[in-house]
């Protein structure tokens, strides 16, 4: 089967969970979600355009190789927000700070982060797709819009080196070498690897054999971009040994 396959790398990245309040926590891999909206900016697909959002929703199936969930990073800060008045609708956050006779308060607020976390996504696509591999790997190679992991405050911090592959199994996609962050043979031991990897996957649970499979619900399938709604799938994960490959 045809997979396209790129990594992610960062400093800093904030997967998006559920947020109440003024709290904004993180999961420790990338959801769809937050893929789907990689791959959108990469082909320059704007939010309001929800007739292609659509069409690369459909179209792709995703899985992901957590090689490392990096270390987490609370950032406090004070943000100011008006007080609540149900018969007034702010439309930018512009015109919620600018709005007469406001009265401003100050809360504190929390963003969660993981710092130096490893990816690696691999792609597929469904039989209704409108777009292909190729123009996916072409974007991710020359995005439209910046590129970031979660949030414009977390850039990648290499390249995605991303590549259209032909594999027997989505676990040897997910297995894909790509060339060394640091130095050949030694991103072990320099970015703290830990010794073990898990997979997660949607569709047939038997795509990735070994290990015990679990199953779970996740909120992160987009419906609506705009107003940042969300509906659950299913999806399967496994944690196996890690084998440190040297990139060549």
């Amino acid at each position: 089967m045809d997979y396209l396959v790129f990594r992610l790398y960062g400093a800093m990245a904030s997967w998006g969970e559920a947020a109440v309040g003024g709290d904004r926590p993180t999961a420790t891999y990338p959801s769809r979600s937050a893929i789907i909206g990689l791959l959108a900016a990469a082909l320059g697909i704007k939010r309001e355009d929800n007739v292609r959002m659509g069409q690369l929703i459909s179209c792709v199936r995703l899985a992901v190789k957590q090689t490392s969930a990096g270390v987490l990073n609370r950032d406090f800060h004070t943000a100011q927000v008006p007080s609540f008045n149900k018969k007034v609708v702010h439309n930018t956050r512009k015109d919620e700070l600018s709005g007469e006779g406001h009265k401003l308060n100050t809360i504190l607020s929390k963003r969660d982060y993981r710092c130096d976390g490893l990816w690696t996504v691999a792609i597929r696509l469904t039989e209704q797709a409108e777009f292909d591999l190729v123009q996916l790997s072409t974007a991710l190679q020359k995005p439209k819009f910046t590129l970031y992991l979660g949030r414009k405050s977390c850039p990648l911090s290499a390249p995605v080196s991303a590549r259209q592959i032909f594999c027997e199994s989505l676990q040897q996609a997910l297995d894909t070498e790509f060339p060394p962050l640091l130095s050949e043979g030694k991103d072990p031991f320099w970015l703290r690897l830990p010794k073990q990897v898990t997979y997660y996957w949607q569709g047939n649970k038997d795509d990735i054999h070994g290990g015990h499979v679990e199953t779970h619900q996740v909120w992160d399938q987009p419906t609506d971009r705009l107003r940042w709604q969300f509906t659950s799938r299913e999806e399967h994960r496994v944690t196996k040994e890690l084998v440190h490959h040297v990139s060549k």
